[in-house]
C-alpha cells in the first residue's frame, strides 16, 4: 500500500437547508493543518463491518488497519470522511471522485466533499454525496481559531438547520467578485443562524470586533470556532484573546484561493 494523505477542514463557511424543507447543503472551509494518513497507528472511526461494506463498494479487496489523524473526532473537521478517503487512497483506489463520495454516504450517512480538488467551489448534499451547485472558490484567507465546547459527532438524521439558500445565492455573486469582506459577512450570518438556532453561544461575535475581524466561522456541527482576516493582518495578540477568551487548541492557517 501507498501512504495516503488527505486534509480535512474547519467547520463551513456556510451550512443549512437549500429550501425551508430542502436538503442540507454546506461550503465547506478547508484546513491544511488537520490531516489524516493512511496506514497509520490510531484506531479507526468505524466498525470492521462498515469498512469491510466500504472496501467492497469500490472493489477493494484489503484496507490499511489504522490511519494517524493530527486533530480528534467531533471537532467538525471533517475526520470521518478524510478517514475514508485515506484508507481507499492507500488501498489503491483511483476511480471517481463521486464514486467514493458514494462509498463514502453509504458507510457515514453523512460526508463531507474532502474527496475532491478545491471543495471550496461546491455546494455540497452533506446526506445525499452529492454536488448541487458549483461556485467560485473564495479568495486567500486567514483564519484564526480555535476548539469552543464539547466534541459533536454528526447526526446524519439531523436536519435541524436554518434554511440558508439566500445566502448560497450571495456566495455565489460575491465569490465571482473575489469580495472576502462580504463573503466573511455572509459566514457571520450563517454562523449566526446555526448558533442561536442551536448553540452553544460562544464569544466570537465579541472577539471578531474586538480583532478587528472580517468575520467569525464555525462548525455547524462540531466545536471549532475561527475568525476571518485578510492575508496578514491577524494582531499579534490574537491567539492569546482567543485563549483567554476560553478557546483551546489555538491555530492561524490560510485558505481559499490565491
Amino acid at each position: 500500500m501507498t501512504p495516503a494523505t488527505v486534509t480535512g477542514h474547519f467547520g463551513e463557511w456556510v451550512q443549512g437547508r437549500f429550501g425551508p424543507e430542502g436538503p442540507v447543503v454546506l461550503i465547506t472551509l478547508p484546513c491544511p493543518d488537520f490531516r489524516v494518513t493512511a496506514p497509520g497507528d490510531d484506531t479507526m472511526a468505524f466498525s470492521d463491518d462498515v469498512l469491510s461494506r466500504f472496501a467492497a463498494r469500490l472493489g477493494i479487496d484489503a484496507l490499511p488497519t489504522g490511519v494517524t489523524r493530527n486533530f480528534p473526532l467531533g471537532i467538525g473537521g471533517g475526520a470521518s470522511t478524510a478517514t475514508l478517503v485515506a484508507l481507499a487512497r492507500a488501498a489503491g483506489f483511483g476511480g471517481a471522485d463521486e464514486t467514493l463520495a458514494e462509498a463514502c454516504i453509504a458507510a457515514e450517512q453523512a460526508s463531507d466533499p474532502l474527496m475532491f480538488a478545491d471543495p471550496d467551489r461546491l455546494v455540497w448534499a452533506s446526506r445525499q454525496g452529492r454536488v448541487l451547485r458549483e461556485v467560485t472558490p473564495p479568495p486567500l484567507a486567514t483564519i484564526l481559531g480555535g476548539l469552543w465546547g464539547a466534541p459533536q459527532r454528526t447526526d446524519a438524521a439531523d436536519t435541524d438547520f436554518d434554511d440558508v439558500s439566500d445566502l448560497i445565492d450571495d456566495w455565489q455573486a460575491a465569490a465571482n467578485q473575489g469580495d472576502l469582506t462580504r463573503l466573511a459577512a455572509i459566514a457571520t450570518s450563517s454562523a449566526q443562524r446555526c448558533t442561536t438556532r442551536r448553540g452553544p453561544t460562544d464569544p466570537m461575535a465579541d472577539l471578531a470586533r474586538d480583532l478587528g475581524a472580517l468575520g467569525m466561522v464555525r462548525a455547524h456541527t462540531g466545536s471549532a470556532r475561527g475568525l476571518v482576516f485578510t492575508p496578514d493582518t491577524v494582531p499579534p495578540h490574537g491567539a492569546d484573546a482567543l485563549r483567554e477568551a476560553g478557546l483551546t487548541d489555538i491555530l492561524c492557517f490560510q485558505t481559499g484561493r490565491a
